[in-house]
């Protein structure tokens, strides 16, 4: 490996505590703000000869991608599929295909996800789950699945408004109980013909 400069030495310990900070890779435009490196044109060069020497791993077509060698066998590739109302629900195309293609994927620690499978995430629009630590902008790991256990939160599509929207979810009597974690919000009540659990949450990752 080629003896690194001053610089490409702060670049690998900025994304080895980058990660361990906020449990996802720095971007480009992190590592030159992070490093005071003049722009993203200058961290580009720098991380180039960083992998071209093998000091770190990239994958082209995941966003925030940047690893660590031995770090890389930690990390999973999670499919960005679009953005998810924590409020009132917004509308969808249809019941499939709001979560059929990615915008991008993401390099997540495997920790994150528990190990489980069928992973994706959505980024959150609104602020119904505040409480529970999920907010604006934030980005959830979602667990493919259609059943639940009470208070679990979950992604549900709304047959009837055709609609998807992120709550707690209970039981109550013959009705599902769709609660948000505001108390400046009031809880919705569905027939549970009308509601499909499409995922339940996993794992948060904090808006910068």
């Amino acid at each position: 490996m080629k003896r690194l400069s001053s610089v490409q030495k702060r670049v690998i310990d900025f994304i080895e505590e980058f990660i361990e900070r906020h449990d996802y890779s720095p971007s480009v435009r992190d590592v030159a703000s992070g490093c005071s490196i003049a722009s993203s044109t200058v961290a580009q060069y720098h991380l180039k000869i960083l992998e071209r020497e093998g000091y770190i791993s990239r994958d082209r077509k995941v966003s925030r991608s940047i690893s660590l060698p031995k770090r890389q066998s930690d990390f999973v590739t999670v499919p960005l599929l679009g953005t998810i109302s924590a409020g009132l629900p917004i509308p969808v195309l249809n019941d499939n295909a709001w979560i059929q293609t990615a915008d991008e994927n993401l390099s997540v620690p495997r920790e994150i996800t528990g190990g489980l499978d069928n992973i994706y995430a959505l980024k959150i629009k609104g602020t119904s789950m505040i409480d529970a630590l999920i907010d604006d902008g934030d980005i959830i790991l979602v667990q493919q699945t259609h059943t639940a256990e009470d208070g679990d939160t979950v992604a549900v599509w709304l047959r009837d408004r055709q609609e998807v929207t992120l709550k707690k979810i209970y039981r109550k009597g013959s009705n599902i109980q769709l609660q948000p974690a505001n108390k400046l919000m009031e809880s919705m009540y569905c027939r549970p013909d009308n509601v499909e659990i499409q995922g339940k949450v996993v794992g948060v990752i904090r808006k910068l």
